[in-house]
């Protein structure tokens, strides 16, 4: 094994990585005793926000559901369509679902669009909800063996709280390829995907709340 610089991220000072290649990166998960190197993505950095004055509703992110697979702070990578394993002494910094959510709400909030974007509704009800299904976050390994494609994607439904009906539905997908299988590589391409992901989620919310 060789050792890296770490991913830069918001919440994390810096430390040493530990990465992995070749067949270790397949490995099984990793001894429960062993500690594991910590990763949080970050939020776009391109997003401008909007002119005016903010529009007057309150937009509720859910917690993404999803496959059990998904449901950990493992990082997965995929040998085969039908095969889940998860990268070694590496992980996320919430629960993948969690941390999907962390990012759809950083992205919003950067917007400067939405009088008021959380977890929670300020009062008894927010006036719409974001509602996902996360279907994919994780490194396909390519064929040879030595590279990986990055693939992120969710459904999002826009549903309004009063009555829980679905005002808009859209499927969001991005990918980036990363040049090898060791740890840097592939978080520095789960990275650019997810800038582009949680941009155009972002917009599209935004988008359709002006409209209405």
């Amino acid at each position: 094994m060789k050792h890296g610089p770490i991913l830069t991220r918001l919440l994390s000072a810096v430390v040493v990585l530990l990465t992995v290649s070749g067949c270790a990166t397949l490995s099984a998960l990793s001894d429960a005793s062993t500690p594991l190197e910590v990763y949080e993505l970050r939020s776009p950095a391109d997003i401008t926000p909007r002119s005016g004055q903010p529009l007057p509703v309150d937009v509720i992110i859910e917690l993404p559901t999803t496959s059990g697979s998904l449901e950990t702070e493992r990082i997965m990578i995929r040998p085969s369509p039908l095969q889940a394993q998860y990268l070694p002494d590496v992980r996320w910094s919430d629960p993948t679902p969690l941390m999907v959510q962390n990012l759809m709400l950083r992205a919003l909030e950067r917007t400067q669009a939405l009088r008021y974007t959380g977890r929670v509704p300020l009062g008894s009800s927010g006036d719409y909800a974001v509602v996902t299904e996360l279907l994919d976050f994780e490194a396909e390994l390519q064929e040879g063996g030595e590279t990986a494609m990055i693939r992120q994607q969710f459904i999002a439904r826009l549903v309004r709280e009063g009555d829980a009906r679905i005002m808009a539905s859209r499927t969001f997908t991005a990918s980036a390829a990363s040049t090898s299988l060791d740890a840097p590589d592939l978080l520095i391409a789960f990275d650019a995907a997810s800038q582009r992901l949680f941009a155009e989620f972002a917009t599209w919310v935004v988008g359709e709340l002006a409209g209405r």
